[in-house]
C-alpha cells in the first residue's frame, strides 16, 4: 500500500497502531517502506509529499499525503470490483482502496460458485496477485452505506467505483410466495455456498419433488445439487451443515420451470452436460416440446444451435446401451417443463407449507430476441413440497446520493460513469444488470476502468490530493467499525484450509462474521 503518513490533529493514534510522536512518520501494512525496510528512505526522498491538514466530521488530521496519488476507491469486492482494481493499477501512481461488506473478500466468487466446480474458482489467484499489490488495499467488514456513506468516500477519493453486484432476487409476485418451503435460489446457494446472511435458511429437503422456478445456469447449479450423491460433494467446499442437510434429503426429481421454449433456455452447454451426465440420476424430456425444432436450427447462433442439438438428442434419439443402463437404474431424476408460466404456489392442507405450483400454459409469440410467453388460458397444477425461485438477481440501492433505477435494478449511467455525479463510476452487474459470466465482467470491468482512467488523464476528476483511506480510518474508528485486511483475510484462509485439511476437503468456510474476527482478534 503506498505510505500516507499521518497523525491525529489533537487526538490520539489510531486504536491498533502505536502512539505517534510529534513529527513521527508511521506506514501502514503493505506499504513499500514495509515490504522493504532498507529501502524505505530512498523511497520516500523520491516522492514529492506534502502536508495538509483534512477535516472530516468531528475529526481533524494532519496528513502527510503524495501530491500526484490518484486516491481511488472501488466498493465491492468480487469479480467487477478486482477487475475494475486491477485495471486502475496500470496507472502508474494510483492507489486503490477495496471496501467490500463481508470480513472476507471475492463476492459471488466464494458464494455464488458451486462447490463442484473448483476450476471456476481459480479467478481469486488473480485477484490475490491484486489485492498483494503495494498499491491496493483490501478493507473488509466496512459496509458502504451504513458504516461509511458514498458522500464521505467521494470526499476522501478523487473518484469512487461502485462495484457491489446483486445481492437480492427478483421476487416471483404471485400468491403463495411467502409460504414456509419457497426461497429464492439465491438464498439456497448463498446457505451451502457459506454466505453469513443465509445460514439460517434451513432448507427443509424432506419431501420427494422440488421445483425450481427458472432455466439457467443458476437454476441448473441448485438442481444438480439438490441431486448430486452427497458423497460426490464430500471433497468440495460445500459448508459442513449443508452437506449433512443434503445427505438426509428425501429429494427425488427435480422439475426445472419456464415460460418459454428450448430456444430460449439461459442455461449453457457446459452445466446442461453435466446434468445429463450426472450419476444416479435421468433427465425427463417431453418429445412434444422439441417438434419442429431441427428445422429452426439453421437460423440460430452455433453455441446457442450447439446447445439445442444436445437437447433435441436428449429428448429424441433412444440412447445408447450404456447410458439407457445408467438411466434405467437412476433413482433421481430431473426435467424441463417448457411453456409454463408460475401463477400461485399452492399452499399444503394445513396452510404450513407449499403443496405445488399452478402454472399457466403459454405459446410464443414474436420472432428472435423479441419473442414472448402468451398464456393459452389453461391451467395445470405441479406437486411438490419445495419451490425455489431462479429468476434473477437484483441489484439494492446503496446510497439516497446515488441515483438507482429501481424498474432495471441498475445505477444509470453511461460507460461507467455514473449519471450526473462526476466522479462517480460502476462496473459489474450493478452498472449492466445481472447478466454475463465472470469472463463478461471482466471485459465490462476493464472498459469503467478505462474510461476512469481517461477522465483522470483529461483533467475531469477534482484536482489537488486527497486523504485516501486515512480520513475514512478515522470515521470508523469512531463509529466502532473494525476493518479486515487481506492479510487478515489471509489467517482465515488458512485457518479454513487447515480446519478442511482433517477431512479431505480442501476447506471448511467459515459462516460466522463475529468468529472470524474472534479468531483476528478483533
Amino acid at each position: 500500500m503506498t505510505s500516507r503518513c499521518w497523525r491525529w490533529w489533537g487526538r490520539s493514534a489510531w486504536p491498533w497502531t502505536r502512539p505517534l510522536s510529534a513529527g513521527s512518520t508511521p506506514t501502514f501494512r503493505g506499504s513499500d517502506e514495509v515490504r522493504d525496510p532498507a529501502n524505505a528512505k530512498a523511497l520516500r526522498s523520491k516522492r514529492r509529499r506534502m502536508q495538509v491538514r483534512v477535516k472530516l466530521g468531528k475529526f481533524h488530521l494532519l496528513l502527510d499525503i503524495q501530491e500526484k496519488t490518484p486516491q481511488i476507491c472501488v466498493v465491492g469486492s468480487g469479480p467487477a470490483g478486482f477487475y475494475t482494481a486491477q485495471h486502475l493499477l496500470k496507472h502508474p501512481q494510483a492507489h486503490v482502496d477495496i471496501y467490500e461488506k463481508q470480513p472476507v473478500p471475492f463476492g459471488l466468487v466464494r458464494f455464488g460458485v458451486a462447490p463442484d466446480h473448483p476450476e471456476v474458482k481459480n479467478v481469486i489467484n488473480t485477484f490475490t496477485q491484486t489485492a498483494h499489490s503495494g498499491r491496493c488495499a483490501f478493507w473488509g467488514n466496512v459496509e458502504v452505506g451504513r458504516d461509511v456513506t458514498v458522500p464521505e468516500l467521494r470526499e476522501a477519493y478523487h473518484a469512487v467505483v461502485l462495484s457491489y453486484g446483486a445481492e437480492d432476487h427478483r421476487a416471483l409476485e404471485i400468491p403463495g410466495e411467502e409460504l414456509p418451503g419457497v426461497c429464492s435460489a439465491r438464498a439456497f446457494v448463498g446457505w451451502y455456498n457459506g454466505l453469513p446472511e443465509n445460514q439460517e435458511l434451513k432448507p427443509d429437503l424432506s419431501c420427494d419433488t422440488a421445483v425450481i422456478l427458472g432455466q439457467g445456469n443458476v437454476a441448473l447449479d441448485v438442481a444438480r445439487i439438490l441431486l448430486t450423491p452427497p458423497e460426490h460433494l464430500e471433497k468440495t467446499d460445500i459448508t459442513k451443515a449443508a452437506l449433512g442437510v443434503l445427505r438426509q434429503s428425501q429429494v427425488k426429481t427435480v422439475w426445472l420451470v419456464g415460460r418459454r421454449g428450448p430456444l430460449q433456455v439461459a442455461f449453457t452447454i457446459k452445466e446442461l452436460r453435466e446434468m445429463i451426465q450426472l450419476p444416479g440420476t435421468r433427465p425427463i424430456l417431453d418429445p412434444v416440446d422439441f417438434l419442429g425444432l431441427q428445422d429452426r436450427l439453421k437460423e440460430v447462433p452455433r453455441p446457442r444451435k450447439r446447445l439445442t442439438e444436445l437437447l433435441l438428442r436428449t429428448a429424441m434419439e433412444k440412447p445408447g446401451p450404456e447410458e439407457a443402463a445408467r438411466w434405467a437404474s437412476a433413482s433421481r431424476a430431473w426435467g424441463l417443463r417448457f411453456f409454463r408460466s408460475p401463477q400461485q404456489v399452492l399452499p399444503s392442507p394445513d396452510g404450513r407449507g407449499a403443496a405445488g405450483v399452478r402454472l399457466a400454459v403459454t405459446r410464443l409469440e414474436g420472432v428472435g430476441e423479441a419473442t414472448r410467453a402468451v398464456p393459452t388460458g389453461a391451467m395445470e397444477d405441479l406437486p411438490c413440497g419445495l419451490v425455489l425461485s431462479s429468476v434473477g438477481y437484483k441489484s439494492r440501492p446503496i446510497d439516497p446520493s446515488v441515483p438507482f433505477d429501481c424498474k432495471l435494478g441498475v445505477i444509470p449511467n453511461v460507460e461507467g460513469r455514473v449519471t450526473d455525479v462526476p466522479g462517480l463510476y460502476c462496473s459489474g452487474w450493478v452498472k449492466r444488470g445481472p447478466t454475463g459470466v465472470i469472463a463478461t465482467t471482466m471485459t465490462d470491468s476493464f472498459l469503467t476502468g478505462q474510461t476512469l482512467l481517461q477522465d483522470l488523464k483529461a483533467g475531469l476528476l477534482p484536482s489537488g490530493p486527497r486523504p485516501g483511506s486515512a480520513a475514512i480510518q478515522a470515521l470508523l474508528s469512531s463509529r466502532g467499525v473494525q476493518p479486515v485486511s487481506f492479510s487478515d483475510w489471509e489467517k482465515l484462509d488458512a485457518e479454513e484450509v487447515a480446519r478442511g485439511q482433517s477431512t479431505g476437503k480442501p476447506r471448511e468456510k467459515l459462516v460466522d462474521p463475529q468468529e472470524m474476527l474472534r479468531l483476528l482478534g478483533h
